[in-house]
């Protein structure tokens, strides 16, 4: 972990501690502790200890390559001989398990921005939501931001990576961009800092663009956010036939517990589909939202052939 932290964002590196916990456990309970004794077999048995604990092939996959990626690093240091990442065997994925289906689509984005423009416009909710979808940003993007990298007048968000400062951008300074805002967003945007932000600053000295009474606000509260205006209960009747008086999703700190609330990257992908649906460009989609085209087509890209299809003929003429 101390060898890849300059080069990793705060939220990568825990993801890889916790990916390895499960291995440092095995080796703890099997008394291995001494990397050198690692054997190929080893590792078969920690692949199939895993899977028999019930973890679906997309987690396994994603803990086995992160294991790939220590091994690699034990290899350079002399902790275990060369080759030995590739004994770790990733089980294969179909492209449909390799990328998940759930995002917020078009339809239910507008409603829910239509509701929260009516009920509580300029609102920090507002703010939040508009811009998760409006740009397609991830949420560590969206707490980066500050006050100062609104700018009204050109109509853009400027995103710059400042991990010394708590806000990294996943991908560090090559995800450092500015972003075009709409007019009618840009107002939502002005409006919530005059009248609703809460003034405050962070332990850095910055004013972040979305905060709370204690500061920047944390990604847990946007996420809760999320879950929260994207029930479908605010602004229609429940699908599921729940009663909201004995629903436990009604409690706000359950919202997630609703099947069809949605997480910050359900909007994100929602996002990109519809601006793919739209036509726009890939390599524009690609710019914006600051994802390659490899993973746009396999984890975004929720678009069908026919539409594909749709799409292309009004730039070729297939006759």
């Amino acid at each position: 972990m101390d060898h890849r932290k300059p080069e990793l964002s705060e939220k990568t590196l825990s993801n890889h501690r916790y990916r390895l916990n499960s291995f440092v456990e095995w080796c703890q309970e099997r008394g291995i502790t001494n990397m050198n004794d690692l054997t190929g077999r080893d590792l078969h048995r920690f692949r199939n200890w895993r899977r028999e604990q019930g973890i679906n092939k997309v987690t396994l996959r994603g803990q086995l390559a992160t294991l790939r990626v220590f091994l690699e690093f034990c290899a350079n240091i002399d902790a275990v001989e060369q080759g030995m990442r590739e004994r770790v065997l990733l089980p294969e994925l179909d492209p449909e398990e390799a990328s998940r289906d759930e995002k917020l689509n078009g339809k239910r984005a507008t409603a829910v921005l239509d509701h929260l423009d009516q009920f509580e416009y300029a609102s920090r909710n507002h703010v939040i939501t508009a811009i998760l979808w409006h740009t397609g940003i991830r949420l560590g993007a969206l707490r980066a931001l500050d006050v100062e990298d609104f700018d009204a007048g050109a109509g853009c968000l400027d995103l710059r990576h400042r991990p010394d400062q708590g806000t990294p951008l996943k991908n560090g300074q090559a995800a450092e961009r500015s972003m075009a805002v709409g007019p009618t967003y840009c107002t939502v945007i002005k409006d919530y800092i005059e009248i609703n932000r809460e003034a405050v600053t962070d332990a850095h000295n910055r004013r972040p663009l979305i905060s709370s009474t204690q500061g920047r606000l944390s990604s847990t509260a946007v996420r809760n956010t999320i879950y929260r205006v994207t029930r479908p209960c605010m602004v229609r009747e429940c699908p599921h036939d729940r009663n909201p008086d004995t629903c436990e999703a009604m409690d706000p700190d359950h919202a997630s517990e609703c099947p069809s609330s949605r997480s910050p990257h359900g909007i994100r992908r929602g996002a990109i589909t519809k601006h793919l649906r739209d036509g726009t460009p890939e390599e524009i989609v690609s710019d914006r939202m600051n994802v390659s085209g490899d993973v746009l087509d396999q984890h975004y890209d929720q678009r069908t052939d026919r539409e594909k299809m749709e799409l292309r003929r009004e730039f070729i003429n297939d006759a």
